[in-house]
């Protein structure tokens, strides 16, 4: 049996993907399940989180977001049973690929996929679903009436995003860097307020949302990273990315800035407008939850709505065609390079 795992030999060096023959696990400990796999989402991989958390491995496995059938259970698991359709993300310290045939998960990381839900749906949607309830639920303020900017809304994290706070009756503003970006965002149902484009540049954003907002501001910005110096020192690629100037104009009285930028630098006057407007910085780790054992109850419970809204048809997630097991060794190459404007699934 075939597992695909990562290597990299130095911090600095790029990494490579290689498949490696492995035993079939054994379910040994006793809250722990075995899973037949059935999808494997791909997601890039924080080789910096992992090296400050002295997780670096010779060989790191690949693949966590996962769906499949329980094929069997420890002595003390209590939420499952063989034969159970279950979907989750494996934790950080795993030991086994998700892009696996069979693979071997604590339980507290499970719950159970719906039966209208599709395999490639449920792999493809958890993970990003925990991503948007912990920003717009745990680290703002999420409700009805709220005017909120989530940049980048066609990529994966940003639709369900969108999806997310229309449900909660929020008033969504979101941007575009490409015209089929923008068609997207424009076809999505019930309508966003407003598509800043940003294909040109990212001027437009800040007066854009002042204007939608009567010169509020938004209560609440979801970014997909920031631009911290001028054009000349930043790489291509974050061009479309507002300066976090713009985000301080634009953040209303009491608002919630929620980042992806783990290397966001405040100076001091960023700092003093913040305090004058009452308004908050929160950063977005997307491994937070695995990192806290004390917070599984709340895990647990993001996990279960994330697959109640999938079902019931909240949530639709941007996926591209599932692809076989043997093409994702390419395939993860272009995600770990940020390529490709829509989610990835393995199917089994």
């Amino acid at each position: 049996m075939k597992g695909l795992y990562f290597q990299q030999n130095s911090p600095n060096e790029e990494i490579t993907f290689v498949f490696q023959e492995r035993e079939n696990p054994l379910v040994t400990e006793e809250n722990y399940v075995k899973l037949q796999v059935k999808a494997c989402a791909l997601s890039h991989i924080n080789t910096k989180l992992l090296a400050e958390l002295k997780m670096e491995k010779e060989f790191f496995p690949v693949g966590r977001e996962v769906a499949g059938i329980v094929l069997d259970v420890g002595s003390k698991v209590s939420f499952f049973q063989p034969d159970d359709e279950v979907v989750g993300i494996l934790p950080l310290d795993s030991e086994d690929p998700g892009l696996c045939e069979a693979v071997r998960v604590h339980e507290h990381h499970l719950v159970h996929k719906p039966e209208k839900v599709s395999w490639t749906e449920a792999a493809g949607t958890i993970r990003d679903g925990v991503r948007a309830y912990t920003a717009l639920h745990y680290l703002s303020s999420l409700s009805a009436g709220k005017a909120v900017l989530i940049m980048d809304g066609a990529s994966p994290l940003g639709t369900i995003a969108i999806q997310l706070a229309l449900h909660r009756g929020a008033r969504v503003i979101s941007t575009a860097g490409s015209l089929e970006d923008k068609q997207h965002l424009e076809r999505l149902r019930p309508p966003i307020a407003r598509v800043v484009d940003v294909s040109l540049g990212n001027g437009r954003v800040a007066e854009s949302c002042l204007e939608e907002t009567g010169g509020l501001g938004v209560d609440i910005v979801l970014d997909a990273g920031v631009r911290l110096y001028s054009e000349d020192d930043e790489p291509a690629r974050k061009l479309q990315l507002p300066r976090k100037h713009d985000i301080l104009t634009l953040l209303g009285v009491g608002g919630h800035w929620v980042t992806t930028e783990e290397n966001l630098q405040l100076d001091p006057p960023d700092c003093h407008c913040l305090f004058l407007k009452g308004a908050t910085v929160a950063f977005l780790n997307d491994d937070v939850w695995n990192l806290s054992n004390a917070q599984q109850g709340k895990y647990l419970c993001i996990l279960k709505d994330v697959m109640e809204k999938l079902s019931s048809g909240v949530f639709r997630p941007r996926l591209e065609e599932p692809i076989p097991l043997h093409e994702a060794k390419v395939s993860m190459e272009a995600v770990q390079k940020n390529q490709g404007r829509k989610k990835q699934v393995v199917r089994f």
